[in-house]
C-alpha cells in the first residue's frame, strides 16, 4: 500500500467512500485513534462494517442494528481480521470516528486526527494479519503526517474515558508500538 500525499487516499487498499466526513477546519493532521468494530457485536467478514459507514445498513437483518439506525460514522480505515485494508475516508478529510473527544487538552480529535478500526472486539486477540497491515499503514501515514509521532497514538478509550473502551484490553500496544521502533510494518 501506498499513501498518496497529494489526495489523501492510499493505493493499493479497497476504496469505498463514505459520505460521512467533511472538511478539517484547519487541515491539521496529527493524531492517529486505533478502534475497534464489528457488526453486529462479535461477528466478522459480515460486511456490515463497510454498509454502517455508507449509510447502507438495513436496521431489519438484526436486533442490534436499530439502535445505531440514527447513527452517521466513518473512519478513514478498516482493517479486517484477513488483514484487508478499506478505506472510506480521504486523509485530508474529517471522518467522524471520535465523537465528543479530547487529547492533551484539546477538544474535537475528529479536527486533527486519522481513525483506524480494526474489526474486532474489547475481549479477543486481534490477528496476525491486522497487527501486520496496522503497522505498513501506520508507517504510511507517520512518512507523510509527520507530526503523528508514536506519542501521538492513541486509543479511542484514551480520547472519550468512560464512553469508549476500544481497541480494549485485547489490543497489545507494547507489540505495535515496538514493532513500528523497529520498522516492521514495511
Amino acid at each position: 500500500m501506498r499513501l498518496d500525499p497529494a489526495t489523501g487516499w492510499c493505493h493499493g487498499v479497497r476504496h469505498c467512500p463514505s459520505v460521512n466526513f467533511n472538511e478539517r477546519p484547519a487541515g491539521e493532521i496529527s493524531l492517529l485513534v486505533i478502534h475497534n468494530i464489528s457488526l453486529p457485536p462479535g461477528q466478522f467478514g459480515t460486511g456490515k462494517v463497510q454498509e454502517f459507514f455508507q449509510n447502507r445498513l438495513d436496521v431489519t437483518e438484526h436486533p442490534y442494528f436499530a439502535g445505531i439506525a440514527d447513527l452517521r460514522v466513518s473512519a478513514h480505515f478498516l482493517i479486517e481480521r484477513d488483514g484487508a485494508v478499506t478505506q472510506f475516508v480521504s486523509c485530508l478529510d474529517r471522518a467522524w470516528h471520535a465523537g465528543v473527544s479530547s487529547f492533551e487538552g484539546r477538544d474535537t480529535c475528529n479536527d486533527f486526527s486519522l481513525g483506524i478500526e480494526l474489526e474486532g472486539t474489547d475481549e479477543l486477540p486481534f490477528t496476525e494479519a491486522q497487527y501486520r497491515s496496522l503497522n505498513a499503514l501506520t508507517e504510511q501515514l507517520q512518512a507523510v503526517y509527520s507530526a503523528i509521532t508514536t506519542q501521538r497514538i492513541c486509543g479511542h478509550s484514551d480520547i472519550a474515558p468512560g464512553r469508549k473502551t476500544d481497541p480494549g484490553p485485547a489490543f497489545d500496544w507494547a507489540r505495535y508500538r515496538a514493532a513500528l521502533e523497529k520498522g516492521e510494518g514495511q
